[in-house]
């Protein structure tokens, strides 16, 4: 018989995994204050739509503000979709019943309804430094009344280095 060489023991769990395309996601927003990003896998740890914070397609970077104080016109919140709903509206199948999602922020309550309304399960999230607010208790209200469950992301590791030079691999 062969000799088994042992496998790699350092390796990412898929908590870890998924949570890291979410960040990785967060990256291609434009949004000068706040990165967020969005990861949603079936039953079978395959991911079925990842998306960002940022403008509608068509909607110009460029033309739109990134403020996030003054006149609400003004600001970026009547404009910008959320990582979750862009995650959702991005999926590969429209049906996500039962699927988890992974986000780096915890959803607000306009994203808690389309994340309700998709028949996703599970939430797992990197942040919630908006608990105390009223949009954050009110998604945390409607996802114990619907049963999604909530968990907060624990890891072994605090970051993980990507280099995009070939010899490093």
């Amino acid at each position: 018989m062969p000799k088994i060489t042992p496998k790699r023991i350092n390796y990412i769990s898929w908590d870890e995994y998924f949570m890291g395309v979410a960040l990785l996601s967060a990256e291609r927003s434009k949004d000068p204050n706040t990165q967020v990003g969005t990861c949603i896998i079936n039953s079978q740890n395959k991911i079925v739509g990842v998306g960002y914070n940022g403008f509608p397609t068509g909607c110009s970077d460029d033309a739109l503000p990134w403020n996030n104080k003054g006149k609400f016109l003004e600001t970026k919140y009547p404009y910008i979709c959320h990582a979750e709903l862009n995650a959702i509206l991005n999926s590969i199948g429209k049906n996500l019943v039962g699927c988890i999602m992974y986000t780096a922020l915890f959803p607000c309550n306009e994203c808690a309804k389309a994340i309700i309304q998709s028949g996703i399960k599970e939430i797992v999230y990197l942040s919630d430094k908006y608990s105390d607010a009223d949009m954050t208790k009110a998604a945390k209200l409607m996802f114990k009344q619907s049963g999604v469950k909530l968990r907060k992301l624990k890891t072994k590791k605090n970051s993980i280095l990507l280099s995009f030079v070939s010899s490093d691999i």
